[in-house]
């Protein structure tokens, strides 16, 4: 029966939309023990959400056992947003930036993957249930369910769902950090389902990175420290996302004309150079978000930002963080067109806008 059920689980997921589903058990994965050093050595930057510790003080995202005692199994579930448009590395114009694959959906990514989710929670119930009553009599009525848990995580959950992942058989961790996989590579959002179901687990997803390191020599912050290793305070989608405020000087020339995000370590993957495109509606891109000009990013207000960014995940940056990495993009557009905007946005009401607007001022003046 777990071995049937665990195959159910995954048609399940199919027909709810995801590309790929594997069944990963509940042990304390090599992985995870990194996890409290990376943070004890401060490599997470401001994402304070990270530290959350559970009662016994310990990490929350690598004490499952203890954060959920009755799951049994974690369900982990993916789906492919590659969409049939030019890479980050193929961009040559140097007036637009560049907004995250990820970001580019017409719909929040955590929204639609967590709908799938809930569909194959539904029918994971449906199908508990109907396999109980096949076993009992219809004279003796039970409560549903049985006593079946289950949660529901896209980016939230207490776990590190790139490990379960692996364990899941979806794909190997990277030496970028980004789950790959064979066939679809590494454009993956992630979702998970825990479960009280002692589910039937798969074999892990091999290791196929070899001696590659394309990603490690691509990062133009060298932020992939080493294989599987990361600084998220160096990384760029730290940068441009997470990082509130000023972002040190000593790292805004290399950051190129990024201003959400980063894929360049995915662009130059080899396991991406085949990565077919999505058929989901929800992930093709919405209109003006694929190289976007920076001058109109750099000037933007508060109306239009909640118009074109509704519902969007850039919305996390806020517009005064969108507006400062478009100015730094500028700074190193070697555009001189630019000039007259950045001595007007040097004046900006926004502090934190018009100091950098005068660093990617002076860099152009200088390069004239």
């Amino acid at each position: 029966m777990v071995s049937e059920t665990s195959i159910r689980v995954k048609q399940l997921a199919r027909e709810a939309g995801f590309d790929l589903c594997g069944i990963a058990p509940i042990r304390d994965f090599r992985e995870l023990q990194a996890f409290p050093d990376w943070i004890a050595e401060g490599r997470h930057g401001e994402m304070k959400y990270m530290e959350a510790r559970d009662d016994a003080g310990e990490l929350k995202r690598a004490a499952l056992r203890r954060i959920a005692p009755w799951a049994r199994s974690v369900i982990v579930c993916a789906i492919n947003y590659n969409t049939a448009q030019p890479y980050s590395t193929q961009a040559s114009d140097a007036s637009r930036g560049w907004i995250s694959r990820y970001a580019w959906s017409r719909e929040d990514y955590h929204d639609v993957v967590m709908r799938r989710l809930r569909t194959v929670e539904m029918r994971l119930r449906e199908l508990v249930n109907s396999s109980f009553a096949a076993r009992t009599s219809d004279h003796c009525p039970q409560p549903t369910n049985h006593g079946l848990e289950t949660r529901c995580y896209v980016d939230t959950g207490p776990l590190i769902e790139r490990v379960f992942a692996k364990y899941a058989g979806v794909g190997w961790i990277g030496k970028n950090t980004c789950t790959i996989n064979q066939k679809l590579g590494s454009w993956l959002f992630l979702g998970v389902i825990l479960t009280s179901l002692d589910l039937a687990p798969d074999l892990p997803a091999p290791d196929r990175c070899g001696s590659c390191t394309r990603c490690i020599t691509a990062c133009p912050t060298q932020a992939i420290t080493g294989p599987g290793e990361l600084d998220a305070r160096l990384c760029i989608s730290y940068l441009t996302i997470e990082k509130r405020g000023e972002i040190p000087e000593d790292l805004r020339a290399d950051m190129g004309r990024h201003i959400f995000g980063c894929d360049i370590c995915q662009d130059v993957c080899p396991w991406n150079r085949k990565a077919p495109a999505t058929a989901a509606e929800e992930f093709q891109p919405r209109e003006g978000l694929v190289n976007p000009p920076l001058q109109w990013l750099a000037e933007m207000q508060s109306e239009e930002f909640h118009k074109v960014f509704r519902g969007s995940p850039v919305r996390r940056t806020k517009l005064s963080g969108l507006r400062r990495n478009a100015v730094v993009a500028m700074g190193n557009s070697a555009q001189q067109e630019f000039v007259p905007a950045l001595r007007k946005l040097a004046e900006d009401l926004d502090p934190i806008v018009a100091d950098h607007a005068k660093w990617a001022l002076e860099r152009l003046l200088h390069e004239e």
